[in-house]
Order: C-alpha cells, then sequence, then structure tokens
C-alpha cells in the first residue's frame, strides 16, 4: 500500500466497530519534491492532533506558523522556536536525502517525492501505539518497528538505507523514546490545551432513502451526519442481522462545520419481503441509532400530490362554471356595454374591459 493511501487512513482513524474505546493521534508528516512549485514547497511538515492542523512548517516560511487558536494561547515563544528549529534541521536531512536516493535508484532529473508520516495513537484505555514510514515516488521505501528497534525495507534499494540505519543503534532508541514518550507526552498536553474542540462530542442523525436501480432492483441509502469525533460504524441491517459484506460506503468526509457526514447504501429486491434498517454506532450515542426503511412512504407524497392536483382541478372547473352563468355576461366572457348613472360611454367601458 503507497503511502499517500495509508496516510489518509492513518489521519482518518479507521472507524472502530461498536464505538469502542476513543482514539487520540498525533501525526508528523513530510513531503519534499525535486521540483517545487506555486503551492508546492520544496519541504513542508503539516502536524495534526486528530484531525486538527497543529502546526505547519515550510522551507518557504523558514518557520513555524500555529495552527488552531487553543496552541497560540498556550504556548509561549520557546516552544515554537523549538518546533522551528526542527523543521529546519529535517529540512537539510532531506535535502541530502533527495540526492541520495535519486542516486541509489540510478535516476536523472525529474519530478521525484518523499512523504513521511510518524507519530504516535492514544486510546483511552492508555493502549500507546507509535509508528514512522516513509516512500519514495508513492512507492513505500521503510518502515520503523519500535519493538524491535529494526526497519523494515520494502525493496532491495530500501535495503542499503536498512543497513546504514540499523548500524545507528542510539538514534533507533531516539526514535522508540519519542514515539512510546516524547510523542505521547505533546499528545496529551495538546488534548489539554483543545479539549473544547478535540474532546468534545457530536450525536449522529441519520436519514434513509432509496431509488430505483438497474433490473427492478432498489438502492437504499443512509446518510449519516453530525458527528464528531470521526469515528463511526454504519451498516444496514436485514431482518436485524448486518450485511456489512454488501453495504458500500461512500467514505467519511467533513461536513464543513466541524463535524462528519456519511453515506452507505445497499442494492436490495423489492420482490423480497424483509425489514432493513441503518445501524449507527457511535461514542456519542448510549444505544446505536436504528432508522428503519419503509417502502410505501416514499407512496405519501406521490398521493397527496395527486389530491392536491385534483382538488385544484376542481375549484378552477367550479370558479370558470360560476363565471359563465353570472348575470350580464355572455358566454364568452366578455362584459356587455350597459348604460349606467355616470352616464359613462360604451367605449370608456370598453377601454375598462
Amino acid at each position: 500500500m503507497g503511502l499517500a493511501l495509508r496516510l489518509l487512513l492513518l489521519l482518518g482513524a479507521a472507524a472502530l466497530p461498536g464505538g469502542r474505546s476513543r482514539l487520540h493521534s498525533r501525526r508528523v508528516t513530510d513531503t519534499v519534491v525535486s521540483e517545487p512549485g506555486p503551492g508546492l514547497p520544496w519541504y513542508k511538515r503539516v502536524v495534526y492532533v486528530d484531525d486538527e492542523v497543529n502546526y505547519v512548517y515550510t522551507s518557504e516560511m523558514q518557520k513555524v506558523k500555529p495552527g488552531p487558536v487553543w496552541m497560540v494561547q498556550n504556548k509561549d515563544l520557546e516552544f515554537w522556536n523549538e518546533m522551528t528549529w526542527w523543521g529546519q534541521r529535517f529540512q537539510k536531512w532531506y535535502n541530502v536525502s533527495l540526492n541520495t536516493l535519486s542516486q541509489l535508484y540510478n535516476q536523472s532529473e525529474g519530478f521525484h517525492i518523499i512523504q513521511t508520516i510518524f507519530g504516535c495513537d492514544l486510546r483511552e484505555d492508555n493502549v500507546i501505539q507509535g509508528f514512522y514510514q516513509d516512500s519514495y515516488d508513492g512507492r513505500d521505501f521503510l518502515t520503523f518497528d519500535k519493538e524491535t528497534m529494526t526497519w523494515v525495507a520494502a525493496d532491495i534499494g530500501a535495503q542499503i538505507t536498512k543497513r546504514r540505519w540499523e548500524a545507528e543503534v542510539v538514534d533507533n532508541q531516539r526514535w522508540k523514546r519519542f514515539m512510546e514518550e516524547t510523542c505521547i507526552n505533546r499528545l496529551r498536553i495538546a488534548l489539554e490545551y483543545g479539549k473544547e474542540t478535540l474532546q468534545r462530542k457530536g450525536r449522529p442523525t441519520a436519514r434513509v432513502s432509496d431509488r430505483s436501480s438497474h433490473d427492478g432492483l432498489t438502492t437504499l441509502s443512509c446518510k449519516v451526519s453530525g458527528f464528531y469525533p470521526r469515528d463511526i460504524t454504519v451498516t444496514w441491517l436485514k431482518n436485524g442481522e448486518s450485511r456489512q459484506q454488501e453495504t458500500y460506503s461512500e467514505g467519511i468526509l467533513p461536513s464543513g462545520d466541524g463535524t462528519y457526514q456519511t453515506w452507505v447504501t445497499m442494492e436490495i429486491d423489492p420482490k423480497i419481503k424483509a425489514h432493513y434498517s441503518c445501524h449507527v454506532e457511535h461514542e456519542s450515542l448510549v444505544e446505536p441509532l436504528s432508522v428503519s426503511w419503509e417502502p410505501n412512504n416514499n407512496l405519501f407524497p406521490v398521493l397527496a400530490g395527486v389530491i392536491t392536483a385534483v382538488f385544484l382541478i376542481g375549484v378552477i372547473i367550479g370558479v370558470v362554471i360560476w363565471k359563465k352563468k353570472r348575470p350580464g355576461k355572455k358566454g364568452d366572457g366578455y362584459a356587455v356595454a350597459q348604460e349606467n348613472d355616470q352616464g359613462s360611454s360604451g367605449s370608456d367601458l370598453s377601454a375598462k374591459a
């Protein structure tokens, strides 16, 4: 699996079935390109706490730019200077690494990219996880196993770097200590600073609908929105049994208001009588949320529309008949010129008509 896809999965924090112990994370992502351009600096570091950008460093700025207000308010200049120093240090290291990799793979000039992600996870039951993995030109390169303090090479080219890095025993010990101690401490501090944002809970709402599909089948859709944190389990049930293998997810996306939304669909044969419901599990819910699909519900708006239309047509016909039967009117509905006590002429009445 390429690092870009793995990065999305790690940042997204895959759904935890049943809304189990909540996962908090701190991610450091580094991106290095051989040919920078507008909006694409030579080196960029982004640090995330859960799904919030903690701070950003780029080779263009040459300094750290803080993210959320709660970090700016709680960290002094010394901390930001330290983070800037680390950004500049890694920038120099990546400059050497980019040249080394191009020689290692015997590559000429052109666009090349290094992507690295490392950090730590902390669950509410105090289970700690740490990781480091990187890729070159979209392919896995090296992964760090902190338990054995060894490096896992993805291909023959990475074997050379693996042997060199494993010889640096002190550096490997530092990586292990960073993942298990330094990273976790920084994560806990950030969670305390931003607890109103990072540790809040937003209850999801669910709405089910259907649409005609191919070959007489029906596609059931369940939209779940307004939930936070991101971790959620949504699936369709048939007669109370999970149909996870038949459920297709559209992924989890930001709603734009600080919450998340997702869609899950399932194709069914409406001729087969069964009870279908959308089942939602989230840590903000005391009990799972269940919304049933009622196949007849969609007929009510249609019937209401038909009844309303028939009623309106009846009213219009009645008005037309009433107007035709009014005294002083001809069948074609035009006004008949009559004398009146004001002496108005027929031409005046015609103009008014």
